[in-house]
């Protein structure tokens, strides 16, 4: 038994330090009214994964883990693409014939990217592209030893002395990640998520990706994102058949050192997830990497109408799942939803 007004204001059993057992403190209205205006714990409870985020490294430096904070490639590509425009101004360049096509009343087009499904060789191409250019404007040669090609080759072939001086081009880089992909049978998914991984390398390890390393941190950060992100991961012993001359141990060693290097965070968000997708879009317009558009059919309507469909009724389901969730008026959650028009 015993006062009502205390056992709602004190939810926790145990008695607190310096009170008897057994007695019952008259509680105070004051302490009262200010008890019961507190909020719930519950739901101020940091997540997981920012309790585990590095505490020496400033959320504007890692667009890795904040959705707010710039792509590092991203910001790279930019002087490229300034001196590009400058030139073509100053040269009085043109820009040649259209080749982008535009929507109209009776036309649209539409390509066959979608931040949920993307084309995978579009991305290949634009996460190939950004490689480049973190390569090319790197700000200096830091590395380690367990992504340096010379002391871990991926392949019989000697390495030369100056290997490290060269920079490759764009198309040396896409035909590496290609053939992985293609061979591994992975997603286009799994592209973004490996250049989510790389920068965050390259944020946490304070390293730089040069011609010394840059096949090895790709092929740890695809390693990893594959695992995390498929279903039906590829084992490290699959890709020892596609790179014929690496060992087992060697891959096993570059993913224990690429994890420990991430400090073992491998979440990425969905805001995050995103971002990358859209910046990664900007830089296939800012170097006339054109995604292939064509003219809305009837067919596609239709199938873009009933994946509105779907949303919309799992969008209602939230809702009313809320709805069924809340105990106040305050709780309340409301979710907007606009119908999708396809005529």
């Amino acid at each position: 038994m015993g006062n009502t007004v205390t056992c709602c204001v004190s939810p926790d059993a145990s008695p607190k330090p310096g009170r008897a057992r057994g007695v019952v403190e008259r509680p105070d209205p004051y302490r009262v009214e200010v008890e019961l205006d507190k909020p719930e714990l519950g739901h101020n409870l940091q997540h997981i994964s920012d309790r585990e985020f590095p505490d020496d490294l400033a959320p504007e430096s890692n667009p890795s883990d904040h959705a707010r904070a710039s792509t590092i490639f991203l910001s790279k590509s930019q002087t490229d693409v300034r001196e590009k425009r400058k030139s073509n101004h100053i040269n009085h360049v043109s820009p040649g014939q259209l080749t982008k096509k535009y929507s109209s009343c009776s036309t649209i087009f539409l390509d066959d990217s979608t931040v949920s499904q993307p084309n995978l060789r579009s991305t290949i191409k634009c996460v190939t592209l950004a490689i480049y250019y973190h390569i090319k404007n790197r700000d200096s040669d830091r590395s380690l030893d367990i992504f340096d090609e010379k002391l871990h080759p991926l392949t019989r072939e000697e390495v030369t002395d100056d290997y490290c001086t060269h920079d490759p081009d764009h198309k040396h880089i896409y035909r590496f990640v290609r053939t992985l992909f293609s061979a591994a049978q992975l997603t286009a998914e799994c592209a973004i998520v490996t250049l989510v991984y790389l920068e965050r390398l390259l944020t946490y390890a304070e390293i730089d990706i040069c011609p010394s390393n840059w096949k090895r941190i790709v092929l740890g950060a695809i390693l990893l994102s594959s695992k995390v992100w498929d279903d039906q991961a590829v084992w490290n012993v699959d890709y020892c058949q596609i790179l014929k001359d690496i060992t087992v141990e060697d891959m096993n060693e570059m993913e224990r050192h690429f994890l420990e290097l991430l400090q073992f965070n491998i979440n990425v968000p969905a805001s995050v997830y995103a971002k990358y997708y859209f910046d990664l879009r900007s830089l296939a317009d800012d170097n006339n990497l054109s995604f292939l558009l064509e003219p809305l059919s009837k067919e596609r309507a239709q199938k873009l109408e009933a994946i509105s469909r779907l949303c919309e009724d799992k969008y209602k389901d939230l809702s009313k799942a809320a709805m069924r969730r809340s105990i106040s008026a305050d709780n309340l959650v409301g979710i907007r939803r606009s119908n999708a028009i396809i005529s």
